[in-house]
C-alpha cells in the first residue's frame, strides 16, 4: 500500500521532553520538593480534562496553584509548565520539509493549550506540517477512537494509507486497531529507516 500521509506524535517524537524540568521549575518558587509538586499536580486531577478540551487555560493554572499553595502569574506559570521541552527537535526542519513536499503530514498530539503554543512558536519544525490533530482540540485523547477517526478524516485518504509513529506503545497500538501502518518510536534515524522501507524518499 503506497503512503500518503505521514502522522507523527509530537513530545518525546518532534520535541524530546522531560517533566522533571517542569517540577524543579515549581519547586524553586513554591519551596516544595519537585515529587512533591508532581504528586500534588496529580491529586488535583487536572492534567486529563485540560488535555481532553474539558477545561480553559485560566481555570487550569487556578487549580494547579490552588493545589500548590502558590499564587502563580499566568506568564510565569506558562514559562514554567512549558519549560520541559527540551532545546533541539529530533527531526530537523530540512528533513520534515522534504517530507512535506510529497506527503500530507500531519501532528497527532495529546497536548495542552499553553504547551501548543509554546511548541509551535518555538520550534520552526513544527511549521511545516500541514495540519494537527490536538487532543484538547478534538476533545479526546490517545488511546481513544476518536481522535484516531479525527486524524484519518484529517489525513484524506484511507487507513492503510497512512504511516504514524508514537513514542507509547499503547497509542501505536490505537492506531493499528485503525488499521494505520504504526511502529513505536525509538529515534529519529529509526523512523528514516521505516519510512526509506516503505518506498518513502527522505
Amino acid at each position: 500500500m503506497v503512503i500518503k500521509t505521514i502522522i507523527f506524535d509530537l513530545g518525546n517524537v518532534i520535541v524530546p521532553f522531560d517533566f522533571k524540568r517542569g517540577y524543579t521549575g515549581m519547586a524553586a518558587i513554591t519551596g516544595k520538593a519537585p515529587e512533591e509538586i508532581r504528586q500534588c499536580i496529580a491529586d488535583a486531577g487536572v492534567v486529563v480534562p485540560y488535555e481532553s478540551g474539558a477545561m480553559e487555560s485560566s481555570e487550569f493554572v487556578t487549580r494547579v496553584c490552588a493545589a500548590l499553595g502558590k499564587d502563580i502569574d499566568h506568564g510565569t506559570f506558562s514559562r514554567i509548565w512549558s519549560s520541559i521541552f527540551l532545546p533541539d527537535a529530533n527531526f530537523s526542519q530540512d528533513f520534515v520539509g522534504r517530507l512535506a513536499r510529497n506527503y500530507r503530514l500531519l501532528i497527532l498530539s495529546n497536548t495542552n493549550d499553553l504547551h501548543w503554543n509554546m511548541v509551535r512558536s518555538t520550534y520552526p519544525v513544527v511549521g511545516e506540517f500541514h495540519d494537527f490533530v490536538l487532543s484538547y482540540k478534538v476533545k479526546a485523547m490517545k488511546p481513544s477512537p476518536a481522535i484516531y477517526q479525527a486524524a484519518i478524516q484529517m489525513a484524506g485518504c484511507r487507513p492503510e494509507e497512512c504511516f504514524f509513529t508514537d513514542d507509547v506503545p499503547d497509542y501505536v497500538d490505537g492506531a493499528r486497531n485503525f488499521g494505520i501502518d504504526a511502529v513505536q518510536f525509538q529515534s529519529a534515524g529509526q523512523i528514516a529507516g521505516e519510512l526509506r522501507a516503505r518506498g518513502i524518499d527522505c
